[in-house]
């Protein structure tokens, strides 16, 4: 599991922060700062933590200053500003100060999402070690730029979206339309047409299974897992 420390001035935020984070499979909410005192207290008494979730406007310091405090002590910690702050001097700060993404609020559920499965992403490629040729290096840095989630075109249905994509990403290796139908309970045709949009917005593979005879099988994977 990924631990992680959401840090919010606003404790509203940061329960919906943490539920959000709690939804996404692989990742675990440690604990919950308010702040910047207390996000440093929290480093120090949570030993295994992976990632922040930083906000910038806390009451008693920025979340850029908790960074370099972090930093100053050792601590190697994954950042990601969570935050309302959009003036461009404050993303460039971040950037030079290591964050790993930024997340401009206000937000839905699927931006961070799409964030924390980039990082997990990245977790991945990382896990096997060793040097990396460009091609690696690449897909090291390409790993943060996961497409955000697109917005659903006309017709489409957000919790029919969230069914496949939940039943696509939680599966052990490709799915047809029908076993998606079966898990979904939606019809063939419906699961077609969602596992082509994922397909079209890169947040899905299409592979082919070929068959004694006829067409090969149109099979989906979760672009992550591929």
């Amino acid at each position: 599991m990924i631990e992680v420390l959401v840090v919010d001035d606003d404790t509203r935020v940061a329960r919906v922060n943490a539920a959000y984070v709690e939804k996404v499979p692989g990742f675990h909410v440690a604990g919950e700062a308010h702040s910047a005192a207390e996000a440093l207290r929290q480093l120090e008494t949570l030993p295994h933590l992976d990632l922040v979730l930083m906000d910038h406007y806390l009451p008693d310091e920025t979340g850029l200053a908790v960074v370099q405090e972090m930093r100053r002590r050792g601590h190697q910690t994954d950042v990601i500003m969570v935050t309302a702050a959009r003036d461009v001097s404050t993303v460039q700060a971040a950037m030079r100060q290591g964050a790993l993404q930024y997340l401009v609020k206000p937000f839905a559920f699927a931006g961070l999402r799409a964030k924390l499965e980039a990082y997990a992403e990245l977790r991945r490629t990382l896990d096997g070690g060793g040097e990396a040729e460009q091609a690696e290096v690449d897909r090291i840095f390409g790993a943060l730029s996961a497409p955000s989630e697109p917005d659903l075109p006309k017709g489409h249905s957000p919790t029919t979206a969230e069914l496949v994509r939940q039943s696509l990403m939680n599966a052990d290796g490709p799915l047809s339309a029908q076993e998606i139908a079966e898990r979904t309970g939606v019809s063939r045709q419906t699961a077609q047409r969602y596992l082509k949009l994922l397909e079209r917005t890169g947040r899905a593979r299409l592979t082919l299974k070929y068959g004694d005879a006829g067409r090969p099988e149109h099979r989906y994977v979760w672009a992550t897992r591929a």
